[in-house]
């Protein structure tokens, strides 16, 4: 706080302090004492600055009345002009203007009283400017291009903004960075104004000199519902213009999972490229984003494209050793295949197992993924579980995908247990009966052995949970009493 008045004496210093809390009565005794009304801080700030900046309206007047100066500037170019725009008292502004204030000032960055009262939605001075005083020519751009129109719709000021458009029409101008009104909006996230823009006249698809147009500024920040209002406008999804990332791409990178959904319901190409010809898909995958390559993957992207190095979207995932993404990508990879074998295109599974890619841990499937688990870790010797994969037509590149995420000599177990869950994704997809078929493809395999382990394994099983279930009920009906048996009075636990 010293070093702000270093260049004043103290009484200058107490006259803006009282100036600041609009202390009229210690104002007039300095005044009396011969106090400098007009000594500047290091700043040069006067007294009359404090008083203007804190809307002290009795201050203002007291200091106007005893000549206060109203031309200085202070080293940021600010008079108190500005300050009076900026702040919103239009009785200090009347004042400030009828003691000869120049309206049309300009402080270091170009902006006049027009930009700041825009700025801060004071909409009663923004009339008054161009309406009572018909300043238009306050409608200058400041050194970044920005007309107040700009300004009130880069911070969402509605009011202000439907005051403007009823003095100038040229709503689509730029500034330096080539925004318009606009877009100033929208990557503000001010969905209302830029509805008024837009019904105004807007060009919703008119882009910053970045070639980024406004649906992609709205993506990358996240801003969903702003996302569907225009993509409800028929906003332009796939403008040709650098940088080539996508609003769909954006929406990834950035994980706004809500957006995507919506790009992808507006038809959104869900397989366009980047500038390294990666495709969303890619993109997640890198990242090991699991709901975002879900949700690609039962949008039915294609899994076959390659970015510009020659690798899918299952290279790449294996490569950043995503060992989940990897194996929702094989999943996939192997069911759009059985589907397009069997000529059923469509995304949904023909069972009661909703369509799903993630890991799986349902109760339904419990048993079989413990049968599945123990044949991995307890039978199963190394490179016998790839021999099994081919049997069930994995690829070179889904095994070798597999076998990347390497933790050590012991990791062929963890890599035959995935391989094990990814086949019975698909046999739970096509309807299979999956114990049977697993005993099936041991034997096809060359796995007799295995095969019977499998069998008497889930036969003891089948008779464990069968006695299991029958002592439960046969608790129940001891819990229920004899009046709930039947007729011949004969118990389950005696049968």
């Amino acid at each position: 706080m010293l070093a702000c008045f270093l260049s004043v004496l103290p009484n200058e210093r107490n006259f803006h302090d009282a100036a600041k809390s609009n202390h009229l009565d210690l104002m007039e005794k300095l005044f009396e004492k011969k106090v400098n009304i007009n000594a500047v801080n290091n700043m040069n700030r006067t007294a009359l600055h404090f008083a203007v900046g804190a809307n002290h309206l009795s201050a203002v007047d007291f200091l106007l009345n005893h000549k206060a100066r109203v031309d200085v500037a202070d080293k940021h170019g600010l008079t108190v002009i500005h300050l009076a725009a900026w702040s919103g008292s239009l009785e200090i502004m009347l004042m400030l203007v009828k003691a000869g204030a120049d309206r049309r000032a300009k402080n270091q960055d170009g902006m006049n009283a027009l930009h700041f009262a825009a700025q801060s939605n004071n909409v009663r001075i923004v009339e008054y400017l161009i309406q009572d005083l018909h300043l238009k020519d306050l409608d200058q751009p400041d050194e970044e291009g920005n007309a107040a129109l700009h300004l009130a719709a880069k911070h969402g000021h509605n009011s202000a903004v439907q005051v403007l458009l009823t003095q100038w029409q040229e709503i689509n101008e730029t500034n330096e960075n080539g925004e318009t009104p606009f877009f100033l909006a929208v990557a503000g996230g001010h969905e209302e104004c830029s509805k008024v823009l837009l019904a105004a006249g807007s060009d919703i698809n008119i882009p910053n000199k970045l070639n980024i147009s406004a649906l992609q500024i709205a993506t990358q920040n996240g801003h969903a519902s702003l996302v569907s209002f225009l993509l409800s406008e028929n906003i332009d999804l796939h403008m040709k213009v650098e940088p080539k990332e996508s609003p769909l791409h954006l929406a990834i990178i950035n994980n706004h999972i809500a957006v995507v959904n919506s790009l992808l319901s507006a038809q959104h190409d869900i397989d366009i490229l980047n500038q390294r010809q990666q495709t969303p898909l890619h993109v997640a995958a890198d990242l090991g984003n699991v709901e975002l390559v879900e949700i690609l993957l039962k949008a039915g992207c294609d899994l076959n494209i390659v970015d510009k190095h020659g690798k899918t979207a299952l290279a790449v995932a294996s490569r950043s050793n995503h060992s989940l993404v990897v194996d929702m990508l094989i999943k996939a990879e192997r069911y759009y295949a059985w589907r397009e074998k069997h000529g059923e295109n469509i995304r949904e599974p023909r069972t009661s197992f909703a369509l799903t890619f993630k890991q799986d841990h349902s109760l339904e499937t419990r048993h079989i993924r413990s049968l599945l688990w123990n044949l991995a870790y307890r039978q199963l010797k190394a490179n016998e579980w790839q021999r099994l994969a081919r049997s069930w037509h994995f690829t070179d590149d889904q095994i070798r995908a597999i076998e990347e995420q390497w933790s050590g000599k012991e990791s062929f177990r963890e890599h035959g247990h995935r391989a094990l869950l990814i086949w019975l994704h698909g046999t739970l997809m096509t309807q299979d009966t999956p114990v049977k078929h697993l005993y099936e493809e041991l034997v096809r395999a060359g796995f007799p052995e295995l095969a019977g382990w499998t069998r008497g394994t889930v036969e003891i099983e089948s008779r464990y949970h069968w006695c299991h279930d029958l002592q439960n009920l046969a608790e129940n009906e001891e819990a229920l009493g004899a009046s709930n048996y039947p007729a011949d009075g004969a118990k389950v636990s005696e049968i």
